[in-house]
Order: structure tokens, then sequence, then C-alpha cells
């Protein structure tokens, strides 16, 4: 599917593989479908399969997608894919939509609903838990004294409802770690010939969107564009530098004391 904030205006990504494989057999790619995307994607000349990073996760990993821009413990966990160099969605502080809610203190609360859409941000939470030691049962039960939202339920939810306390889990990564946090990151199937190539292009449409995100938060009308502006500009990173390569290393790192399902080793295979 397009999604209607991914117009096609122009051919700047394809226009050197014109007549190339490139072209012909175009990747089949997938990206979440948050507002935090958009900037990665836009103006993606073909289709894109828009979901949820769980979904996503499983399609690429059972071959149904070429690329995909997935949470990034799917790559913690199957090492076997190649990372786009220089790409990803993080924060570095507060991200603003991964959020717990809760009405009354963490120390009061027993359990936490957690959002199965996102396994990462539900790893990050236990990551944090375990350094606060506290011990709270995670359930899909939305009583729960607290409750995790991540993407553009968690931006609706903080906008439209009063009473609650915000949990930013980002801002408390970098507080226990001065790293930022990783949250996606475009992987790439081992057996895609062309990576170099779909790297190429998906690093210049992020570079395009970034130089032109007026023109983009004009076109979305979704969300208020005051809000996206210090949505894109302040809570979010869309590098993938020394910085996120080194929370993420860090991210391992505490999964694995966590006892979280991840590979015992992380080496990073960008192109």
């Amino acid at each position: 599917m397009i999604s209607e904030w991914n117009p096609r205006p122009r051919a700047f990504c394809y226009s050197r593989f014109i007549g190339s494989p490139f072209t012909l057999n175009p990747p089949r790619i997938g990206c979440v479908k948050y507002l935090n995307a958009r900037p990665l994607i836009h103006g993606w000349l073909g289709p894109v399969d828009f979901d949820h990073p769980s979904a996503l996760c499983q399609k690429l990993a059972r071959g149904e997608l070429d690329v995909a821009l997935v949470s990034s413990i799917e790559y913690l966990r199957r090492p076997q894919y190649r990372i786009v160099d220089g790409v990803s969605i993080s924060a570095s502080g507060s991200v603003y939509s991964v959020i717990v809610a809760h009405r009354q203190d963490l120390a009061g609360i027993r359990e936490i609903a957690i959002d199965p859409a996102s396994e990462t941000s539900v790893a990050l939470l236990r990551c944090l838990l375990a350094e606060r030691d506290m011990h709270l049962r995670l359930v899909k039960d939305t009583s729960a004294g607290g409750q995790l939202f991540i993407g553009d339920q968690a931006i609706r939810f903080r906008q439209t409802q009063s009473g609650h306390r915000f949990w930013d889990l980002a801002e408390d990564w970098k507080s226990l770690t001065e790293l930022p946090f990783v949250f996606a990151l475009w992987l790439v199937r081992p057996e895609v010939a062309n990576a170099v190539e779909i790297a190429d292009c998906l690093r210049t449409l992020r570079d395009e969107n970034l130089q032109r995100l007026n023109q983009l938060i004009a076109r979305t009308t979704d969300f208020d564009s005051e809000f996206c502006h210090r949505y894109f500009r302040e809570n979010l990173r869309f590098d993938f530098g020394e910085e996120e390569k080194a929370g993420l290393h860090e991210f391992h790192r505490r999964c694995l004391g966590c006892g979280i399902d991840v590979a015992p080793d992380l080496e990073l295979d960008l192109v």
C-alpha cells in the first residue's frame, strides 16, 4: 500500500538506477506506520508495506520482505541481517512517544499493561525495571496500574488524556546510560544482492526529507504542525552514528543481563 503521506513527487532516488534490475524489480520494503518514520520513508518510489513493528519483524524473518524498518531488538535476536548504516529512529533524551502512563507513583503499582506491537519497547521497559529493582508484572490487562504506549497511540494518549503521569522510557535510558536509545533500524535480508544500492537510496531519502522537513510537515494532516516540528527536531534522531551504535551495544548487554532472548554476541553488519 502507499500511504496518503507517501506521494511520489520526484524520482530523485531511483534516477541513477533507471534500466537496472533495481528499477525493474524494486525491493519488497516494509515500514512501521508511525509518525516517527515519515522522514525515512516519505517519497519512496514504489509500494510500501506499512504495519506494526512486530508484524514487520515476522514478515522480514519469513522472507516476505527484502528490507524493513523494524524494532532494533530484531537485529539483536537475528544478527544475520545487514543494517543500513547511518540511519535509525533514535532518541537522546525524551522521545515523547514511548511511555508508561500511570496515575499513582510508580512505586505504588504492581502491574504494567504492555503493548505487544513493539518488542523493543517492552525489552527496554524490562531493562529499566531491573535497574530500578522494581519487580512489576507485565500483563495485557489494560486495567493495570500502568500502561505502556508506543508510537502514534502514545502521542494521542498524551494529548487527549488528563490526570496521568508519564514515564518516558528513552529519557530514563539517557539518564541511566548517557547514551541515546535506538528504537528502529533498516534491516536488509542477507540474500538481497543490491543491498548497497538500496542502502544508498534510503540514506538519500532521509537526507532529502530532513532538508525539506517543513514541506513534509505541511503535508501531515493527522497531527498538529507545531507538535511535529518539536517531535522531529527535538525528540527524535534519524542518524545511526557512533553514539547510537554504542547505545545499541549497551542495550544488548542489558538485555543479556535481564535474560531477554537475544544473540550472545553482537557485531554490526553494516551496508
